[in-house]
């Protein structure tokens, strides 16, 4: 195995077109509350508009040799573009600053999973994030039946905020 890390731009997420679409796949398969809200979600849906609207993003890719085995996908974005049709993320009054950060997207492989991956796309998610200066709130948003994602989260000193649309989707949060 020779996983390599690699920072891509915007203008390349469209290497994240078939990982985002197993993720949401995935989310699927493991979700109990409303799985039909997946059959909407895929990279057209979901990363696109995200990566459009926010005002700074980190997309990191792993590589096994030439093959695409996982993503993280990071934004900074106003706190109002949580609050949409879909649903309202948070409470805005609770995040003081106009900007909030989000690790908005994570999937890796099955296979690949265990061998430190995750922590490592986590850290560096992480460490971009808190270079902004205007922003005090993250966020995580873990699609309900993902308990080894939520498990992770906490470990990783993110505290369960709330749930919304029912149980569909868990709010973690960590303030700097």
């Amino acid at each position: 195995m020779d996983l390599q890390y690699e920072i891509i731009s915007e203008d390349d997420i469209e290497y994240c077109r078939d990982l985002c679409n197993e993720l949401m796949v995935f989310q699927k398969s493991r979700s109990c509350i409303r799985p039909e809200l997946f059959d909407s979600m895929n990279f057209d849906t979901r990363m696109v508009p995200s990566v459009k609207s926010a005002l700074h993003n980190y997309i990191v890719v792993v590589k096994d040799e030439d093959k695409i085995i996982g993503y993280v996908y990071s934004n900074i974005s106003p706190k109002e573009a949580y609050s949409n049709a879909f649903a309202t993320f948070f409470d805005l009054s609770s995040v003081n600053r106009e900007n909030a950060g989000c690790l908005s997207q994570f999937y890796i492989k099955e296979e690949y999973r265990q061998y430190g991956v995750g922590s490592k796309l986590f850290h560096m998610s992480m460490e971009w994030l808190q270079q902004f200066d205007d922003v005090d709130d993250y966020f995580i948003y873990v699609s309900n039946g993902n308990n080894d994602a939520l498990e992770f989260y906490k470990r990783k000193g993110f505290s369960v905020s709330h749930e919304i649309l029912d149980g569909f989707i868990t709010v973690l949060r960590k303030s700097r």
